[in-house]
């Protein structure tokens, strides 16, 4: 009998879910990415280095990391609703009071420390509520979440940089506090913990409006086939597996210097002569990359396995940075920029894939959170030192270089990892039968 499509079936929540963050991490990031954008408008207004400007950003990134295992656990126990509230009302103050500082040490409190606790209300809890919404299609799911990221890098910083050489950054700043107070709580009314906090089955996500699958004897569509028993680890089982810290070290390899490019493109291409629109095109060169990689990096990740996905974006990061070492004009740099796009993009979208195929999605919440904080944290790292970097040699060359070693560390630990998996998928297999079957020598 032919295949009927299902156009009855109602609609999963969880795609309301995955566009809702889609939508948060587009406007929380997009504020983020104009950063560079901004810098030589803050540095000249107050007067300040360039290092010294950029730290302000570094606090920034640590504080939101680091806190980004409390949301993650608050998630886990309360919901996304009341943590999307709180980001909304720190992360607006924290940018209304970004606009009005006049010293440095005021920018320090506003933007690293106020606006870097809402933050910790975005990337985290929003990833680990769609991963709790989704297993069969969790790729595609968090391709469309992580997106936003890199649709926001595409028409931000684009904007800003257009804007901020008729506006003030402080003017700048002041609007973009009302957006994100405003589109973090309309979101904090979408989104929904899981399928089972709105009477819905985890394995209604394979029923979708436009699905095709066979019918019964009697014409009716059968229910999806029931979706295999998941095991979920706690964070603190998590922590006492190999795999786990495995991980850790992948993406701390990874973020360690995943800000350089979105905070110093921008002033380096002005650097080698761009005018502030150009400049800040490179930032929207990264962001076209990453929504290209974030789109298409979920889908892969579903078919190939996300640790191989991981191994291919990464590869990308390293050679993206040696470009950008060794480049003396725009026409190098924003190739590398869209090609280093794509490996961050897919990152970023793998990472949450990666923790609930080997952990759960129970818990997805803490463990992804205490990842974050503990290598997303060090992100704070790499825009500090690029800076100091700067101005201690007048070039951006060492920092890049330096960030291809580091990107190329990170990827030999994805290799680990595969390593370790095999080793897991043998031990399991001796267990089970005693031998080692034929073919399952890899994950």
């Amino acid at each position: 009998m032919a295949a009927t499509t299902i156009g009855t079936a109602r609609r999963y929540y969880g795609w309301v879910v995955a566009w809702t963050a889609f939508g948060v991490l587009s406007i929380t990031y997009g504020i983020q990415f104009s950063f560079g954008v901004l810098l030589p408008s803050i540095v000249e207004d107050l007067g300040v280095s360039r290092t010294a400007a950029s730290l302000c950003f570094s606090v920034y990134v640590f504080v939101y990391s680091a806190l980004s295992s409390v949301s993650g656990s608050v998630t886990d126990r309360r919901g996304p609703r009341i943590v999307l509230v709180a980001g909304a009302v720190l992360l607006g103050t924290g940018y209304l009071l970004s606009a009005l500082s006049q010293q440095l040490w005021q920018l320090m409190v506003a933007l690293g420390f106020i606006a870097g606790m809402g933050m910790s209300a975005s990337f985290v809890p929003c990833n680990a509520t769609v991963v709790r919404w989704f297993v069969r299609r969790r790729g595609q799911a968090l391709s469309v979440s992580t997106s936003g990221g890199s649709f926001a890098a595409v028409v931000i910083p684009l904007v800003m940089g257009s804007l901020v050489e008729q506006v003030s950054w402080r003017v700048l700043y002041g609007a973009m506090a009302a957006v994100v107070f405003v589109g973090l709580l309309v979101a904090s009314r979408l989104m929904v913990a899981s399928p089972e906090a709105k009477g819905l089955r985890l394995d209604d996500e394979v029923v979708r409006r436009g699905d095709r699958v066979a019918p019964t004897g009697d014409g009716t569509v059968p229910a999806p086939a029931a979706l295999p028993e998941e095991r979920s680890l706690t964070r603190a089982e998590a922590m006492r597996t190999r795999q786990f810290w495995i991980i850790a070290g992948i993406f701390l390899f990874t973020w360690l210097v995943v800000f350089l490019p979105l905070v110093h493109l921008s002033p380096f291409a002005r650097g080698l002569g761009a005018a502030p629109g150009a400049a800040a095109l490179l930032v929207t060169a990264v962001g076209i990359g990453g929504l290209g990689g974030r789109t298409l990096t979920g889908t892969v990740a579903d078919r190939i396995g996300a640790d191989r996905t991981l191994a291919v974006v990464l590869a990308l990061q390293v050679v993206a940075f040696g470009v950008f070492a060794v480049s003396r004009s725009l026409a190098t740099v924003y190739p590398a920029a869209v090609l280093f796009g794509i490996g961050y993009g897919g990152t970023t979208t793998v990472f949450p894939a990666i923790v609930g195929e080997r952990f759960g999605r129970a818990h997805a919440g803490a463990i992804v959170g205490l990842l974050f904080a503990g290598a997303g944290s060090l992100a704070a790292v790499g825009p500090f030192m690029a800076a100091w970097i700067y101005d201690s040699t007048g070039s951006y060359r060492i920092a890049f270089l330096l960030s291809a070693a580091v990107n190329l560390a990170g990827l030999v630990l994805v290799f680990v990892l595969r390593a370790d998996g095999r080793r897991l998928r043998r031990a399991e297999d001796t267990a089970l039968f005693g031998t080692v079957p034929a073919g399952s020598s890899d994950v």
